[in-house]
């Protein structure tokens, strides 16, 4: 499984995309003056500039940190260190952001990375003028901050409705790319609810908007003028833009504010579980037509979900009602309830419908990934699915430290397996919702399916001490 690297923009650029020949959707609330067929955004750029702000920080991290240029000799390094006056064994790093007012009396909203752990946060305002901040609340779930500076009649932005936008429409982003303050650019909306990796309760805008370090925090704006996302990350090989924006929707981000103003904190939300993508061939395998819904793949001992009856296996359909489109909305709806709320969840399980209850607890930051596990024993090649397994035995299973009665290691796996998602070390616990109890088993259970039907295999992937269960689809194939 390729892994994708999402660079958070920490300070600012300039980069001009080139106007798509298209005519845009105008309409007579809309500032953008149109000349020629496309969009002309100086209305835009003189009414919200005016509301967005350069945020400069300042943090202390101790010299013994940092390291000693010109020295590879850590003797050489302590000594010198401890030579310092008290004042020099300090390092001050700095970092630029952008932000926008968000009320007349001086609350701004910008990135968590931007200001987490700042000693000292400047705003410089539009019209040149320059503040003191204070930080509000920080929350690096959502990657949202309040901050407040000490002045009054300020232009504040206003905020429109990213749920009514569509990729192809017209954005504006404006910051400080690189420090180079009320810098405008331009693009379009490429995709909506997007769910990166590490961040799977915002539902992202993905925009080609030229941003860079130093925009993050500033707002991405529609031709109405109306703020709908805070400009938050790229997809970066080289820390630069690379033409892949991603911006938090506002009326989540708005929720967060609220949230921090009131309290300086947020607790989101969740039932603990992991999920994965439903895909067609998955669908079908569990005997669900469509692929709409979230597949559970892991539940956490005593959380919410276990002690509501969810278990691996189980296809959540809905939430409290509403429909589970995609598995990204999942961690979202529940990470916006908060904690200590019933939520009903409708669940498909064995070729039926259920519905359970669960109340939702306080969520923590786990990350769960992947890896491999050894194993002796009789190897089997399996024709029909290109990999090669073996029997676990006593002594393995307790040496996984989970509670298993049986399971198949994967000892090698051919193409067609690996682009599947197979890997080696793998362990095949189940076949759909059927336990595995031995390789015969195993073997016949296989046999069942027909040459190009899809076979869901419950996989079972070590991480560490820690073991997650994977539903990877295999096309049955003729025997080779």
């Amino acid at each position: 499984m390729h892994k994708k690297f999402y660079s958070l923009l920490l300070a600012t650029g300039i980069l001009i995309s080139p106007l798509a020949i298209a005519t845009p959707v105008n309409n007579s609330s809309s500032p953008v003056n149109s000349l020629s067929g496309l969009p002309d955004f100086s209305t835009i750029y003189e009414t919200v500039g005016k509301s967005v702000v350069n945020i400069s920080v300042t943090q202390n991290i101790p010299q013994q940190n940092v390291p000693m240029l010109g020295s590879g000799d850590p003797m050489f390094d302590f000594f010198f260190r401890r030579m310092l006056p008290p004042q020099q064994r300090q390092y001050k790093q700095r970092g630029l952001g952008s932000g926008f007012i968000i009320s007349n009396n001086g609350y701004i909203l910008t990135n968590a990375h931007v200001v987490n752990n700042a000693d000292s946060v400047m705003v410089k305002l539009s019209d040149k003028r320059e503040f003191k901040a204070k930080i509000i609340g920080v929350d690096l779930t959502s990657d949202i901050a309040v901050i407040k500076i000490e002045a009054k009649n300020l232009p504040t932005v206003k905020f429109g409705n990213p749920n009514i936008m569509k990729p192809g429409n017209w954005v504006v982003a404006i910051g400080s790319p690189f420090g180079l303050d009320n810098t405008i650019t331009q693009g379009i909306i490429s995709a909506l609810s997007r769910n990166l990796p590490d961040d799977s309760s915002v539902p992202y805008i993905q925009s080609d908007v030229p941003i860079n370090p130093g925009n993050s925090g500033g707002p991405l704006i529609n031709l109405r003028g109306e703020v709908i996302g805070i400009n938050s990350q790229i997809y970066s090989k080289s820390g630069g833009y690379m033409g892949i924006s991603f911006s938090i929707p506002i009326d989540y981000a708005t929720k967060i504010a609220e949230q921090l103003k009131a309290t300086g904190k947020v607790v989101h939300g969740r039932l603990g579980i992991a999920i994965q993508p439903l895909t067609d061939d998955l669908a079908s395998s569990f005997g669900l037509s469509g692929s709409k819904g979230a597949l559970v793949n892991q539940v956490e001992a005593n959380s919410a979900a276990a002690k509501a009856g969810i278990q691996v296996g189980d296809i959540i359909l809905k939430i409290n009602g509403q429909d589970v489109i995609d598995t990204a909305m999942l961690p979202q709806l529940v990470s916006n309830l908060g904690p200590n709320k019933t939520v009903n969840l409708q669940i498909w399980r064995n070729n039926r419908l259920l519905n359970l209850n669960a109340t939702t607890m306080a969520a923590s930051n786990n990350d769960n990934n992947q890896n491999s596990s050894t194993t002796d024993g009789v190897n089997k090649e399996i024709t029909k699915l290109g990999i090669v397994v073996s029997q676990l035995t006593p002594k393995q299973i307790q040496q996984l430290g989970v509670k298993l009665s049986s399971g198949l290691v994967i000892q090698s796996a051919n193409n067609d397996a690996q682009f599947a998602g197979i890997s080696q070390g793998d362990i095949i616990i189940g076949i759909a919702n059927n336990p595995i109890t031995s390789l015969d088993q195993f073997i016949r259970l296989v046999n069942h399916y027909r040459n190009g039907q899809t076979i869901a295999l419950k996989i079972l992937r070590m991480d560490g001490n820690q073991a997650i269960t994977l539903f990877i689809p295999l096309i049955v194939q003729n025997n080779k």
